[in-house]
């Protein structure tokens, strides 16, 4: 691979594309089922890629065209439940950030329910944008795009997992804060860690 393709996003948005996600992505699809195999999973998203790679020019990939492939190699290999799963899953995740909107509200400053009420009701919403999250952390904390990806992503799935179609811009910025910091943490920690094994060895 001499190249390094860029996956388009539905939110207009670009990112390397990583092979690891391919295989995540299908693990989780036989795990909906009941059957998580990550060693099959890693044999399919090896042809997923070998394809992507070998497509003559090809720079740019649109994240829908990786999906309808991967359903594809599933069911052509007998793993058609989960390649269902998959899509279901894709369906789902669509409906939710269409049903999503976010209210120019910090919920510490709201003093009645009828505030709160105006609010819903004003111009004050906008529509559920996963890559605004990307955008403010790169641009206002300089965290790199990627790390600021996986933040929002666990952003995202925390917002649906609470089951709310209507959240408050501080809520979503007390998330995306919360996230970023354990991130950047962890990130720390794992980089410490690494050094100190790569460190010598102290003479006794």
């Amino acid at each position: 691979m001499n190249r390094q393709l860029q996956v388009i996003k539905t939110d207009g948005t670009t990112e390397e594309y990583l092979h690891t996600k391919i295989v995540g992505t299908i693990n989780n699809a036989f795990s909906a089922i009941g059957r998580p195999d990550i060693a099959m999973a890693e044999d399919l998203a090896e042809v997923v890629t070998y394809y992507l790679y070998h497509q003559q020019d090809r720079r740019q990939v649109i994240s829908s065209e990786i999906l309808a492939m991967i359903k594809a190699v599933l069911t052509s290999t007998g793993h058609e439940a989960a390649a269902a799963a998959l899509g279901e899953h894709a369906v789902e995740r669509r409906l939710k950030r269409d049903r999503t909107e976010v209210l120019a509200l910090d919920v510490l400053a709201c003093t009645d329910l009828e505030q709160l009420n105006r609010t819903r009701q004003s111009a004050a919403r906008i529509a559920w944008d996963k890559g605004r999250i990307v955008r403010d952390l790169t641009a206002e904390s300089g965290i790199p795009p990627q790390l600021a990806r996986a933040v929002a992503s666990t952003v995202e799935e925390r917002i649906f997992n609470m089951g709310m179609t209507l959240v408050p811009r501080s809520l979503v910025k007390q998330l995306m804060l919360g996230e970023a910091a354990a991130m950047l943490q962890a990130q720390r920690e794992l980089q410490a860690a690494q050094q100190e094994l790569a460190a010598p060895a102290a003479v006794e």
